[in-house]
């Protein structure tokens, strides 16, 4: 069993993710700010407020003799101490920490704190398991033969801080997140909207049938999704041309095998009357078979040569490799000899004796240069030549194959290409009109092209020109 594929993000939930995730970001980023400068400013506004409650009662605090006259009526008490959630805490000692007045669990000042009369001072302590917020004031006592120290301290409870950021921040955070919502709901719109010419795109491929190729319309689209039509509709006529190509070359190959075979049947049907006849022409007989042969080994090529070119259609895989075009000429050139002898054509090959390295499918190149000896052999009369040439250049090695048969006019040059084209001096070989569109198949397969030119005095030469690689 296959391992399963991981699901795939829809590019709704991917652009949601991308859009939404840093907004969501930014808002906790943005609530923890806002927290923070809460929790700043309600801390200087308490420690404000404790400053000016530590002056005020040191005020009440005033040196009388030995000792301290205290004037903090019962009723100013009372109205601090009335307020349990936003009580205030106090303690006067002098000698420092020596209970005169006020609260005596008061937190004592760290040793760590520089003790300057005169500069209230902070720091946070607990009163009774209650966090608090001390405001500590140090003021000269005594008299100057005995100079003393007072300390005043004013607490006051943490919660009220923390409840003025939680106000601060419910009123920052919640107008915060009512945007944040109103922006998710229009981005979720928005991408909406963004993605329908794409649906529209997905059904109207969807609705058509496989047979329909016609381009696909999309009026009003964005230009991304105008670009992608585009390029669905070019590779459309792509595959438009290449299955009406598929159709003529199976139509021309059908027609093209009724025709030998049927020869071949009624071939037979006479070489079985000679036989059947009193007495059997033996002679008619024989020719007859000799026909039946020729049309058989015609029936062969022509099945070879479909087979060649749908191997070199582009739908076909091809793996190009470094390959010796040098060792590949000579073997396709020896493998042709034969048939030149029985033609009384002269075969030759002309190469330098290094390699030629050159980037290609062994099977293809070889099928090429097989076609263009057989053509130049076919169309040849008896007696003439064929060469084939390896011109190696600065980057590159042309591959010849010349002979010095009736050629080809000018006019006709572009459409022996074609496949199945019979062409005026047809009749002097046995091709079937497929040599050359394979040749030229096979050559845009390596990315070149075939060039078709006069072998003066009268005769053709085929060029076809490979990049060299470097040894």
């Amino acid at each position: 069993m296959s391992a399963a594929r991981p699901r795939q993000l829809s590019l709704r939930r991917q652009l949601l993710l991308w859009l939404l995730l840093p907004q969501l970001v930014l808002w906790l980023g943005a609530a923890f700010l806002a927290h923070s400068m809460a929790m700043s400013y309600a801390g200087e506004v308490i420690d404000r407020s404790l400053a000016k409650s530590s002056r005020a009662l040191a005020r009440q605090v005033k040196p009388f003799g030995n000792g301290f006259y205290i004037d903090f009526p019962q009723a100013a008490r009372e109205i601090l101490e009335q307020d349990p959630d936003d009580r205030i805490y106090y303690m006067v000692s002098s000698p420092p920490e020596a209970f005169l007045l006020g609260e005596p669990a008061m937190p004592r000042p760290p040793a760590s704190l520089q003790r300057k009369p005169g500069e209230t001072f902070f720091y946070d302590g607990r009163i009774k398991r209650l966090a608090v917020r001390v405001a500590a004031l140090y003021l000269p006592a005594g008299t100057p033969e005995r100079p003393e120290l007072m300390l005043v301290q004013v607490a006051k409870s943490r919660a009220l801080n923390a409840e003025l950021a939680r106000k601060i921040l419910r009123d920052m955070g919640l107008p915060l997140l009512a945007v944040m919502l109103l922006t998710s709901v229009l981005v979720w719109a928005g991408i909406s909207r963004g993605l329908s010419p794409l649906r529209h795109l997905r059904r109207s491929v969807e609705n058509r049938s496989p047979r329909d190729l016609a381009p696909i319309e999309i009026d009003n689209a964005p230009s991304e999704v105008r670009a992608l039509a585009r390029a669905i509709n070019e590779l459309l006529h792509e595959v438009d041309g290449q299955v009406a190509q598929q159709r003529r070359f199976i139509a021309d190959a059908a027609h093209q095998l009724r025709t030998p075979l049927a020869g071949l049947k009624s071939q037979s049907e006479l070489v079985r009357a000679e036989l059947a006849a009193t007495p059997p022409d033996v002679a008619s007989a024989s020719r007859q078979l000799q026909q039946v042969e020729t049309s058989v080994a015609r029936s062969i090529r022509l099945i070879n040569q479909l087979l060649a070119l749908a191997r070199a259609e582009p739908e076909a895989g091809l793996q190009l490799a470094a390959l010796d075009l040098r060792q590949l000429a000579r073997e396709v050139t020896s493998e042709a000899v034969p048939l030149a002898l029985a033609r009384d054509i002269d075969l030759g090959l002309e190469a330098e004796d290094e390699a030629l390295p050159v980037a290609g499918h062994g099977g293809l190149l070889r099928e090429l240069l097989a076609n263009l000896i057989d053509n130049a052999i076919q169309y040849t009369p008896p007696g003439g030549e064929v060469t084939v040439k390896l011109l190696r250049g600065v980057c590159t090695v042309t591959l010849q194959v010349c002979d010095n048969g009736p050629g080809i006019p000018e006019s006709e040059r572009e459409q022996v290409f074609a496949r199945f084209y019979r062409g005026r001096a047809e009749g002097q070989g046995k091709g079937c009109g497929l040599g050359l569109a394979i040749v030229q198949e096979i050559a845009r397969r390596h990315h070149t092209r075939i060039v078709l030119s006069d072998n003066l005095p009268h005769g053709l030469v085929a060029s076809v020109d490979f990049a060299l690689l470097p040894h």
